[in-house]
């Protein structure tokens, strides 16, 4: 990707990010979207195949997500006065939700190789990456100036 659109995108970024009004969810999954086909370089084949499956596989870790999100807040708080047995449920299915997340790791790894070449998997995970990474940015340079 040349710098000129990388630019283009940090800075829709942050203009989303700075006027959102409404759901700001939405607008990163749309710049994510439009930076990962970038990045990627997915054909319009490949593109008809890859989305679904990486739709379903943002779903399956958004739940994922959800649940560990829900398990840390309704008890790791109170971590100090669980049971013994309260602290290995707990424990045990924090593991689980790990163990799930990998395994869904793995599965969506696998299904993209069928539909686009191992080389574009890798750049779609650093695309990925790289996004997160500009997220952030973009977050710590407008809270710098709230």
């Amino acid at each position: 990707m040349n710098k000129k659109a990388l630019v283009l995108y940090i800075l829709l970024f942050g203009t989303f990010l700075a006027h959102a009004q409404g759901p700001v969810r939405d607008r990163i999954k749309t710049l994510k979207v439009a930076f990962i086909t970038e990045q990627v370089g997915l054909t319009s084949k490949e593109a008809q195949e890859f989305w679904p499956i990486y739709n379903d596989h943002e779903e399956i870790m958004e739940d994922i997500r959800r649940k560990e999100r829900a398990e840390l807040r309704n008890n790791i708080a109170h971590a100090q006065e669980l049971s013994t047995n309260e602290s290995e449920k707990l424990l045990d299915n924090l593991i689980a939700l790990q163990f799930n997340k990998q395994k869904a790791e793995q599965e969506f790894l696998s299904k993209l190789r069928t539909v686009i070449p191992a080389k574009k998997v890798l750049l779609l995970v650093k695309a990925e990456e790289d996004f997160k990474r500009q997220m952030i940015q973009q977050f710590r340079k407008r809270r710098g100036r709230d």
